[in-house]
């Protein structure tokens, strides 16, 4: 189960990556409608103008076309289907027939309906409610005219419309002979006229939209196709999975490969001779990325079109030529583009290993620092960093970045800085390195550690600050959406090569831990600190500093994750105090969002019924934990893991024999496939049943809720903590299991005595 926590961690690192580039680079808004002003009907030119691309050796133009004036008897035709619709007067068998019969109508003006402000609308609704036959039969007629239609502010919804209702009807299997006839149509007019739709903001997008559906990708799967490269920070930063090279296609729908193919090569062989002013062309890049995306694992045809898109006329492509070295110094330029820079992200998000390597030795050597210090630069050298996939290649890099971390710091590149130490942490290689360049350049020699962690909150204002010696905490200001980045990063190291880290955050005043936690950015340091391999004692130190604010914070958005946090992290007098402070504010509590979440996280109200119980249960719980861990956990797990786990032993009342069983029960489900203590409360041999019934009456279970436990997951039931010492339980479950015939009658008069 995905926790709320790491939910908001994902979307709040979403939006701090946007600010973050906001400025520096182009945002790609999705398209808009804007009524034309001529009204319904009125005679109005393509709403692109004529435009020209200009190349060493070539001149286009992009063609026009006036839409004529639909006549006043099928706009009231349509306007009466409008209001049909909008009342909901219409069955859905009579809708289909009622969207084929305007279909029809529709028959050779196409273009003059789809173009229309207020008829495209109408016209939307009805290719969403049509048969497929139907929906073919338009796009067949509207062939020739669809690049048209694609690239008109009001007709590009209705050929996108027209798209995703062919990619809805792909899920039966009898249709897909009549789909590829439709298909290839469209694709055979819009690869001739690529050039221009690729161009046009509103093609643009149409013709990213086939290239997904060619590709099979389901509609709710899109996104990332359509995203500008690494839109969100976390997933180079190692906080989220970023997809694969070789996506996996198992959830695609069966696309149409051949039509890829034909679509792509015609493009690119129209593109090719333009190729120099379209890699700066903004709406033309995000055709390219996407068909990039749409061809990872491709290698060979990846291997094909890369090299043209990045200017390589020569037909050269063996290993080690596929970039050749006279277009170096052009590409080098093109690297300071806004447009080619997110086009170069894609090329290397998906380039085969070959052409990464070769990219690596002919373009970017030597020349890292150089484009890390520029203001587009600097993201494509970010993902040649998230995207390096081997020691020796990050080491490479490290050489010419790692010893100008502080360079790039203080000219606000600090987006290569964390990338480089997220890729360290990913590729285990200059971990240490990594933590002592980065503490020796916001903490002077002869300074306390303490001041890390502040300062890297507050990067900006610690590096413009004139007198380094005498900065201060900017009280009230909001944190760095990088620093807070990078010390997430860091938090996720070794301990041994964070501990002046661990000795700065813990070292932080009271007031201090107070604002980060009210903080967005600065409660996600303090929850990677507790995640993070620090000892249980160094944990705890944190912790107490919230003692008295709990409750406060528990109202705070941000700040219920970090109690979340926190009550996992520390020990059973620091959890209690925690629950304590929550209760008083349990009713103001359940009126916020994470209101019932933190609740049930900390069992609040078990807590409040019998506080003696509420103790034996995490106590139980820890006890089970710090035995899972000693058992399956590997060797880092066993040194970090164990710290976090319960620090009152003393009041341990859980009997060896039964974490003993727990042993056992684990050992089952994992035989059988079953998650984690799954066994509890289901049946059994009635053999073994007999064999094993007093074990099993001392580990019980927590089976007194049989409605809750099924609505619970997996994960939940682990976390919850059963009460594994409890006899009045373990009495419960007996009763249970001698219902089903799995405890003899002798067995239990021994358990009642």
């Amino acid at each position: 189960m995905v926790s709320v926590g790491s939910k908001a961690l994902a979307s709040t690192t979403s939006m701090d990556y946007e600010s973050y580039k906001h400025g520096s680079r182009r945002s790609n808004k999705g398209m808009s409608r804007k009524p034309n002003k001529g009204g319904v009907g009125s005679h109005t030119y393509h709403s692109n103008k004529p435009s020209t691309l200009k190349d060493t050796n070539t001149f286009f133009t992009s063609p026009s076309r006036v839409r004529k004036q639909v006549d006043p008897e099928t706009t009231k035709y349509f306007s009466e289907i409008a209001n049909l619709f909008e009342s909901d007067g219409v069955e859905l068998e009579e809708r289909s027939v009622l969207c084929a019969n305007a279909l029809e109508e529709t028959r050779g003006r196409e273009f003059e309906i789809a173009t229309d402000y207020i008829l495209s609308h109408t016209l939307e609704t009805i290719l969403q409610g049509c048969d497929v036959d139907h929906l073919c039969a338009f796009l067949q007629s509207c062939a020739n005219d669809f690049p048209f239609i694609a690239m008109d502010r009001s007709g590009s919804h209705v050929a996108e419309t027209a798209i995703k209702s062919l990619s809805v009807h792909l899920q039966y299997e009898d249709v897909h002979p009549l789909v590829e006839g439709a298909l290839t149509m469209i694709c055979k007019v819009i690869a001739a006229n690529s050039v221009d739709v690729m161009r046009n903001c509103y093609g643009s997008h149409v013709l990213r939209t086939l290239l997904c559906l060619c590709k099979g990708v389901p509609l709710d799967q899109s996104g990332y196709y359509f995203s500008k490269s690494a839109t969100v920070l976390a997933e180079r930063l190692n906080m989220k999975e970023f997809p694969s090279k070789i996506h996996d296609a198992t959830n695609f729908q069966s696309g149409f490969p051949n039509l890829l193919n034909l679509l792509v090569s015609e493009m690119i062989k129209h593109a090719t001779k333009c190729i120099k002013t379209l890699q700066v062309d903004r709406f033309s890049s995000l055709v390219f990325q996407t068909t990039l995306r749409v061809l990872a694992g491709n290698n060979e045809e990846l291997l094909r079109i890369i090299p043209i898109l990045l200017g390589c006329t020569d037909k050269n492509n063996a290993e080690g030529n596929y970039i050749a070295t006279t277009i170096v110094p052009a590409l080098l330029n093109l690297l300071k583009e806004s447009e080619f820079c997110h086009l170069m992200e894609a090329v290397l998000e998906v380039s085969p290993d070959a052409l990464f390597n070769e990219l690596f030795t002919k373009l970017f050597r030597n020349s890292l620092f150089e484009l890390s210090s520029h203001q587009h630069g600097n993201f494509v050298v970010q993902a040649l960093i998230s995207h390096a996939s081997n020691q020796n290649l990050m080491d490479l890099i490290w050489e010419e970045l790692g010893p100008n971390m502080e360079d790039l710091l203080k000219m606000g590149r600090s987006g290569v800085v964390a990338s480089l130490i997220a890729a360290s942490e990913r590729l285990h290689i200059n971990e240490h390195k990594c933590c002592k360049v980065l503490a020796e350049t916001v903490c002077l020699a002869d300074e306390s550690p303490k001041w890390i962690v502040p300062r890297l909150l507050f990067l900006d204002s610690y590096f413009t600050c004139e007198d380094k010696s005498n900065w201060s905490w900017q009280s009230g200001a909001k944190m760095h959406v990088m620093g807070s980045l990078i010390l997430q990063a860091i938090f996720r190291f070794r301990s041994e090569y964070i501990q002046p880290y661990i000795t700065s955050i813990t070292s932080m005043e009271v007031a201090h831990v107070l604002e980060a936690v009210r903080d967005a950015r600065g409660s996600h340091v303090i929850e990677a600190f507790l995640c993070s391999g620090a000892s249980g004692k160094q944990k705890c130190k944190l912790v107490t500093k919230l003692r008295r604010h709990f409750g406060e914070l528990a109202l705070n958005s941000s700040g219920a994750f970090t109690i979340e946090k926190c009550f996992t992290a520390c020990n059973l007098s620091l959890r209690e105090a925690i629950v304590s402070e929550v209760l008083a504010v349990r009713s103001e509590l359940s009126k916020t969002k994470q209101g019932s979440y933190l609740s049930r996280k900390l069992d609040v109200d078990g807590f409040a019924a019998n506080p003696h119980h509420w103790r034996s249960k995490q106590t139980s719980k820890e006890s089970t934990y710090k035995d899972f861990y000693a058992t399956f956990g590997s060797s880092d797990a066993k040194s970090t893991k164990n710290d976090d786990f319960l620090a009152d032993t003393s009041s341990n009342i859980s009997n060896p024999k039964a974490v003993k069983e727990v042993r056992k029960e684990i050992d089952q489900s994992l035989g059988s496939g079953a998650p984690f203590l799954s066994m509890h409360g289901s049946k059994r041999n009635a053999k073994k049943a007999k064999q094993k019934n007093k074990k099993n009456v001392q580990i019980g279970g927590d089976d007194d809720n049989s409605s809750r436990k099924k609505k619970r997951s997996d994960k939940e039931k682990v976390e919850s903590g059963y009460d594994i010492a409890a006899s009045a339980t373990a009495m419960k479950t007996v009763k249970k299991r001698q219902r089903d015939g799995e405890v003899s009658e002798a067995s239990t008069k021994k358990l009642k005595a």
